[in-house]
């Protein structure tokens, strides 16, 4: 093993181009180089980036809240026929469990709404563009 880090280390390059060598550091540092100056460029763009997000995830969150919101209506409606119209006691006590669950479920999707829109008129959005 000793041997043969020794053969690497002394071993004297090839006659040739050495700049060819160096061609794969050049094209890294040249991406390097490209990358940078597009990530420099973009707090340019934030407002219009922030502003479609913002746009999409509003449209995501209605969306999803009026599914959400007609799913737990007809959930609860079938609960309360099931409590109303069953002769089991069983089925009364869960129908009535999964009522609770059906309307903390729907209660935390709707505070999530309302958390999201209050922490975004406290965030400034200075410190998002450049």
């Amino acid at each position: 093993m000793t041997g043969n880090i020794r053969k690497q280390n002394t071993a004297s390059h090839k006659a040739g181009n050495q700049y060819m060598e160096l061609v794969p550091c050049f094209a890294f540092v040249t991406f390097l180089a490209v990358v940078l100056i597009a990530v420099s460029a973009s707090p340019a763009f934030a407002a219009g980036i922030f502003e479609t997000a913002k746009n999409a995830m509003q449209t995501v969150y209605k969306d999803v809240a009026g599914i959400a919101t007609v799913a737990a209506v007809v959930c609860a409606a079938v609960c309360l026929f099931l409590m109303n119209f069953s002769k089991s006691g069983r089925t009364v006590d869960e129908s009535r469990s999964w009522l609770k669950r059906i309307i903390i479920c729907w209660a935390a999707l709707m505070t999530m709404g309302a958390i999201v829109t209050y922490f975004e008129s406290i965030i400034p959005q200075s410190i998002f563009g450049g």
